[in-house]
């Protein structure tokens, strides 16, 4: 993603700094180069950073590097683009498919 907003978390060690252990809530976008709705979703979550800027961090797991392929067991991901929303080092919620910025904005409101 080219939006310096949005974390690419590369292994665990940096997942639990920055989604585990963050204050704010986090939305983690497990997803794959190669997955056409994944890269659908990449434009939606850069606005989305930016709208909620100051109350989300937005972060992104590529599920291809060998570095996180842990995590995405951990979090028993089968089928991508698959949301998760940290809040307090605990998923709160989960999108599974693509989502418009409207629906996705307003499920992590309800949440936060």
């Amino acid at each position: 993603m080219s939006n310096e907003k949005v974390l690419n978390i590369n292994g665990g060690e940096e997942f639990k700094q920055k989604v585990l252990e963050s204050e704010l809530p986090v939305m983690v976008d497990f997803w794959a180069p190669w997955c056409m709705p994944c890269r659908m979703m990449a434009p939606i979550l850069d606005e989305l950073a930016g709208i909620m800027d100051g109350q989300l961090v937005v972060a992104k797991v590529d599920t291809e590097n060998t570095l996180n392929q842990n995590l995405a067991y951990e979090y028993n991901i089968q089928s991508i683009p698959n949301m998760k929303l940290f809040k307090g080092g605990k998923v709160v919620n989960e999108f599974v498919g693509l989502r418009d910025l409207g629906t996705l904005k307003q499920e992590i409101e309800n949440v936060i």
